[in-house]
């Protein structure tokens, strides 16, 4: 008793510190998977790889990023259209005549030996060395240089009249031997693909009211998703967005070139610091040579801000002119976030002209439905009738200086690509009741689609459905139609969902047996058979810290009763996911089908102090869904943060062989292990019956810190630990399989 007192006590005192936060991502999980451009079918070679010849632009060059306009890579060996060139490591001195094909050579000077026995004397006659042009053919293009080898091999004879042969020792893994390597050239020919690289990140999502749908996000992440180095500490170049080559040849210096874009420090992610930059370089295919002309430092979220150069040096204007933007910043994550948008290169402008004359959709629709941006599709079949949402928000921007007439829009749904229904988006709404668009204004309205269409719910499809949607809002000026429109999905599968399966940052609760719950009214009770997840990586690696998967009813709108709960010696693990909208189920132990009335709250209770960090979608806001507690439930807090945890309770339902989900179903692996003695106070041994050389045994303490670790074989020493409860994993795979009681006195 005297210890459960400590416990709780302890408990409560660290629940005075704790509380919710934010922390920045590490990695972008939408982009992993990724497949890279090189493909390679032997180690350290550029053999079997498509060399892509980059087409040439001409002005303007215009990119508001409302599309992707990244050229993209996949053509394979044997595609029509491609043209070949056989590379060899050795040349003769010619640079054009192949060496033979057997030809192998040393860098150690190499001899014949020759004994006389009747002279008792050994010669030793060192073999000339042989001048060839080599490259090793691991990096396209090859640099040949001029190398000198020897044959590789020794020769032994002696003068002894019998007339045999010499005997040869021949030296293995030489230095140089002759090998080739095919490339297969591809030449580009897409004048609307802009951007010959992709390491900037392509989004909808990270900007603060863009000028229009769609910017290019700079941080610590390469183009599949991981950091350019997760310890590094020290700021680094990251990111390079890199343009086309452009025909500049025809303008002169008078024709009033300029080059201009938008920026954004820090957006929806994190604050870029003083020391972090973003860069603007130039390349002049004259002096081929980059020249930087333009920089901004770290700071604090703005509206977008407008850069505005001049071209006069005639050294870029030439064909094969180029631009480059590059942030210099932390390589260890989705950090120090730069954006840009608009970006134009063109002619006839000036000094004043710093304008976007646009008008543009500023964010995707989430969702139509009330509340949700998904439901279960077979809830939605059952109840259909007012589930489409009265409040759609539409985000709108006027980029004209001048006051522009507004004009209805719509919102037109698609079924398999056939249209089922159109929604009017009102014009008065749309710029907020105002007659006309004000200059240079964004506008954010709500719109009902309570009546009129509703998604179909008498589709065929009994287990899924998806509805593809597309909203338009146009103007009466001159402006850039194609990002007037967006596109999205509406999903309805085995699950209820508040975001739009993106994360900008990172969210969780600090404090020692920490809870998290989020709200959601179902349109139907149900059982429920598991909890998605979207765990993203952060700073700090919580990958091996436990929780329990919680379920609660309703208590006056916070999470009342305690409906199910993991059981304590059988906790889980954050597990990341890869992909957009990609989220880890977490089946309830043996399969079991919890019932749940129409309003309940699912989410976990973690072991350890320090946040879970899960994915957080500063796009949608349901803080007051989200639900935290330190001192065991007695008090609930909101949120403290505007957005949506990705956390989706999961429906029984036709889907469920997907997830292997079975009444009572048990796994066929029986992981079960014995410590004895227990209690113990010096040693402890371990028994299985199906232990091999990868299986791993940690102690952990209640604070979830691993304090032992062995393997089957060996037995703990516990004799160094503080007398009371610890946890012993059992691991396999890097997956914890077993989890049993041990008292330490």
């Amino acid at each position: 008793m005297k210890l459960l007192f400590f416990s709780i006590s302890v408990l409560f005192a660290i629940g005075l510190y704790a509380q919710d936060g934010l922390s920045p991502i590490t990695a972008n999980p939408d982009l992993f998977g990724k497949e890279k451009i090189m493909q390679k079918s032997l180690i350290n070679s550029f053999d079997s790889t498509v060399v892509y010849v980059s087409d040439t632009l001409s002005l303007p060059f215009f990119d508001d990023f409302s599309r992707n306009n990244f050229q993209k890579y996949d053509a394979q060996p044997g595609d029509a259209g491609l043209t070949e060139e056989l590379f060899y490591k050795m040349l003769q001195t010619d640079g054009v005549t192949p060496m033979d094909a057997s030809a192998e050579f040393t860098e150690t000077k190499t001899y014949r030996v020759t004994y006389d026995p009747v002279l008792d004397t050994t010669i030793f006659n060192y073999f000339d060395s042989v001048v060839f042009l080599y490259d090793d053919l691991s990096v396209y293009q090859p640099n040949y240089s001029s190398t000198y080898g020897f044959p590789p091999f020794y020769l032994y004879d002696t003068l002894d009249g019998s007339g045999s042969p010499a005997d040869t020792i021949w030296i293995e893994d030489v230095e140089f031997k002759q090998d080739s390597a095919r490339v297969f050239y591809k030449q580009i020919n897409e004048p609307t693909k802009l951007w010959l690289n992709e390491q900037a990140y392509h989004n909808y999502r990270f900007a603060v009211n863009p000028w229009s749908i769609g910017v290019v996000t700079f941080d610590g992440l390469d183009e599949f998703g991981y950091p350019y180095n997760f310890s590094g500490f020290a700021n680094q170049e990251n990111d390079v967005l890199l343009s086309k080559p452009i025909d500049m040849s025809a303008y002169t210096p008078n024709d009033s070139i300029y080059f201009s874009f938008l920026y954004q420090k820090e957006g929806l992610g994190e604050k870029p610091e003083a020391a972090d930059s973003l860069f603007l370089d130039f390349y002049s295919p004259v002096t081929q040579t980059w020249q930087r002309v333009w920089r901004t430092e770290g700071g604090g979220l703005s509206d977008f801000k407008v850069a505005h150069i001049r071209i006069i040096d005639p050294a870029y204007l030439h064909k094969g002119f180029q631009f480059r933007f590059i942030n210099f910043s932390s390589p260890a994550g989705g950090l120090d976030h730069f954006h840009i948008d608009y970006v134009n290169l063109r002619t006839s402008s000036g000094y004043q002209d710093t304008l976007f004359k646009d008008f543009a959709m500023v964010y995707p629709i989430a969702t139509l439905l009330d509340t949700y941006t998904s439901v279960p599709w077979k809830h939605y079949r059952a109840n259909p009738t007012g589930k489409m949402s009265n409040s759609v928000k539409v985000t709108v921007r006027n980029g004209s200086e001048l006051t522009e007439n507004n004009q209805n829009g719509e919102v037109k749904i698609y079924y398999e690509g056939n249209l089922e229904g159109t929604y009017t988006l009102n014009a008065s709404t749309l710029s907020g009741g105002d007659i006309n668009y004000a200059p240079r204004t964004t506008y954010e309205s709500l719109h009902d689609f309570s009546t009129g269409y509703a998604f179909d719910h008498t589709k065929a499809n009994d287990t899924a459905a998806y509805f593809d949607y597309e909203g338009i809002a146009t103007a009466q000026f001159p402006n850039n139609p194609i990002n007037d429109t967006t596109f999205s999905t509406q999903v309805f599968e085995n699950y209820y969902a508040y975001d739009d399966g993106t994360a900008e940052r990172a969210y969780g609760v600090t404090g020692v047996q920490g809870m998290l719950a989020v709200r959601f009214d179902a349109y139907q009770p149900d059982s429920l058979i598991g909890i998605k997840v979207h765990f993203v990586p952060t700073v700090d690696d919580v990958s091996n810290n436990l929780f329990l998967l919680r379920v609660w009813g309703d208590n006056n709108g916070k999470p009342g009763e305690l409906i199910y709960e993991d059981e304590f010696f059988y906790p889980r693990q954050p597990i990341y996911t890869t992909g957009k909208n990609e989220f880890y189920t977490y089946v309830f132990k043996d399969t079991m089908k919890v019932p749940v009335d129409e309003i309940f709250y699912v989410g976990m209770r973690q072991i350890d102090e320090e946040r879970l960090n899960i994915g957080f979608d500063r796009n949608t806001n349901n803080a007051d869904k989200i639900f935290w507690s330190v001192d065991t439930g007695a008090n609930w807090y909101n949120a403290s943060y505007e957005g949506s945890v990705m956390i989706r309770p999961v429906v029984t339902s036709k889907m469920d062989y997907t997830l292997g989900v079975k009444p009572l179903e048990v796994s066929q692996v029986d992981y079960d292990f014995m410590l004895y003695p227990n209690p113990s106070n010096s040693v402890v041994n371990i028994k299985t019956d199906n232990a091999t050389s990868n299986s791993i045994f940690q102690i952990l303490d209640l604070n979830g810190r691993v304090v032992a670790q062995t393997s089957a074989a060996e037995a703990f020493q516990v004799d160094t630990l503080k007398g009371g409860v610890y946890l012993v994993n059992r691991i396999e795979n890097n997956q914890v399989v077993k989890v049993k009681k041990l008292v330490v006195y």
